[in-house]
């Protein structure tokens, strides 16, 4: 027998409808209400936090900052950056394999590190490392030995992401992740500060300059068989470093067993005689001090000049030379005639101005102080005006080459990109007529002077070389050279100073047998211009040129020049 139950229909009155609506809307209502008030005390303490918190971390928020900050060139590109890395580490105490098995294996994974060496690490009395910063293919083969005395702990490392690319602007950290040499030993406070670290440094360096720079210099120092290099890149109105390396160079990632020697930045902390590049700086005190008034005058050099048992040479036989011979045949003796009548007190004010008294100015530890000379007397004046008898770093003459041609006014360099911030105001040390009478003159020399393998089609480049004899036991070594050229572009409106030396080129069949400066720096400063001149937004133009107008009447035509 089956039971049928049937549910009584509900009957609900107008009013009971009403009452149950309004319960519901009450309910919704106080929901409301809570969560607008939850959602209240939560952006209450939120905003307290941001505005008066003032404890150390701030939790999730410094999570995300490096322990040291980034190197960036001008363009953002990455140049240090620090990431998490593994290291080998070795606790004798609980290894299981035999000490000389584990040698043999380690030894194959690390041929670079002797045998010998890895089994004193392993037969130590106390926890050592085999390797910091290794790689994972290494910390793979060492896992797969497998035994349990070795570990792998997680550590900060710094990384060079370009490998030697201005590994002397950049230097390197040390072990514990401080900076040691370059930017890195520098801005030390600035890189782990907390307040600053989450935000990358911006240098002046363009990685994409940095580069061609580093690639020619480094070509000619191979094909001339050279001991080094050095080079610069310089913005005349700012003092921005877009390009800074020295030869050899080393990679930042790789110090074990690399040369100490070639850590040293030869731009700011090697001292070099750097010969006749200092003639258009004491030509242009000259100009400035009133001792030259006319390009015309004429300079006697048909002989050697004898000064207090000295004897004043030209490399080559000489005539009498004007102001613009004089720069374009690279005479000592007219240069050091017109610095006997500028006189020691103007001289040395001239070098004083340009900081060659001085460490040079740049944002870097490794800075050499010049070799100042002890007794000033004629000589010396007449010497140092072609730049023998007084030593300074290839930064110094850059800096005063910018000073020469940028209207006359002198800036400390810097490695820090500048952006919107005005450069330093500087100091006066050329009157703005005599930089105009310079860039000239400059621009004559390789157009018709010595610097003609530094004439770049269209980029106006204007310069002087120099080729300096180092000095040695018992005087100067004639076979040993350092090669300087320094050079500005575009002369008729100066953008950049490009420096480069070549320290020791032999005279190959790449240099048609020459070791001076015109065959050896010149054309690596033609090469650079080329390539970097459009990347810093300097693009030839064969229309536009210095105006020599005034001064080709003056050269003698069709000689050949030295």
């Amino acid at each position: 027998m089956n039971t049928l139950v049937v549910r009584p229909t509900r009957v609900r009155t107008a009013g009971v409808r009403q009452q149950i609506l309004l319960t519901a809307q009450q309910r919704l209502m106080i929901l409301m209400l809570l969560f607008a008030a939850a959602f209240f005390v939560v952006s209450v303490r939120l905003l307290y936090f941001s505005l008066f918190d003032t404890s150390s971390g701030h939790g999730a928020a410094t999570a995300f900052i490096p322990a040291r900050a980034d190197i960036v060139d001008r363009n953002g590109v990455p140049l240090a950056r620090t990431i998490d890395g593994y290291s080998i580490r070795v606790v004798p105490s609980k290894l299981l394999n035999n000490r000389q098995y584990l040698a043999d294996e380690l030894h194959k994974i690390f041929p670079d590190t002797p045998r010998e060496e890895l089994l004193a690490k392993i037969s130590g009395p106390r926890p050592t490392y085999i390797r910091r910063r290794a790689l994972p293919d290494q910390v793979a083969a060492v896992n797969a030995i497998g035994d349990v005395g070795f570990d792998f702990p997680r550590e900060k490392e710094r990384l060079y992401p370009q490998l030697t690319l201005a590994a002397h602007v950049l230097g390197f950290t040390n072990a514990e992740g401080h900076g040691v040499t370059g930017v890195e030993g520098a801005l030390d406070q600035r890189l782990t500060d907390k307040a600053t670290r989450g935000q990358p440094l911006a240098l002046s360096i363009d990685a994409r300059v940095q580069g061609v720079l580093e690639s020619e210099l480094s070509s000619a120092v191979a094909n001339l068989e050279a001991i080094g290099g050095a080079g610069v890149i310089l913005d005349v109105h700012t003092g921005e470093v877009a390009a800074m390396t020295s030869l050899p160079t080393f990679n930042p990632n790789k110090l074990t067993g690399s040369d100490p020697t070639t850590r040293r930045n030869s731009v700011t902390y090697n001292l070099y005689e750097l010969g006749s590049t200092f003639k258009p700086l004491s030509i242009g005190a000259a100009i400035d001090d009133g001792v030259v008034t006319s390009m015309a005058r004429r300079y006697d050099a048909t002989a050697p000049l004898p000064i207090a048992g000295f004897r004043i040479r030209d490399s080559h036989p000489g005539r009498w030379y004007n102001v613009p011979e004089t720069l374009i045949e690279s005479s000592n003796i007219a240069t050091a005639r017109i610095a006997d009548e500028l006189g020691r007190e103007n001289l040395e004010r001239l070098f004083r101005n340009l900081d060659f008294d001085k460490r040079p100015q740049i944002d870097l530890k490794e800075r050499a102080f010049p070799l100042w000379p002890r007794d000033w007397g004629r000589v010396t004046t007449m010497t140092t005006s072609y730049g023998h008898g007084i030593a300074v770093t290839p930064m110094h003459l850059a800096s005063a080459y910018a000073a020469l041609v940028n209207g006359g006014i002198y800036r400390p360099a810097t490695l820090m990109k500048l952006g919107d911030k005005a450069p330093p105001q500087g100091r006066r040390v050329f009157k703005a007529a005599t930089s105009a009478r310079m860039r000239q003159l400059l621009r004559l020399i390789v157009s018709d002077g010595t610097g003609k393998q530094a004439n770049a089609p269209g980029f106006r480049v204007g310069g002087k070389t120099g080729s300096a004899e180092k000095p040695g036991a018992g005087g100067y070594r004639r076979h040993s050279l350092v090669s300087t050229f320094a050079a500005a572009f575009p002369m008729d409106n100066p953008r950049y100073v490009v420096l480069v030396m070549i320290d020791e080129p032999k005279g190959n069949a790449f240099s048609s047998g020459q070791r001076t400066a015109g065959w050896t720096a010149a054309p690596v400063v033609r090469k650079v211009v080329t390539r970097a001149g459009p990347m810093l937004g300097v693009f030839p133009d064969e229309s536009r040129d210095v105006d020599v107008s005034e001064l080709l009447p003056l050269l003698r035509r069709g000689e050949e020049t030295h």
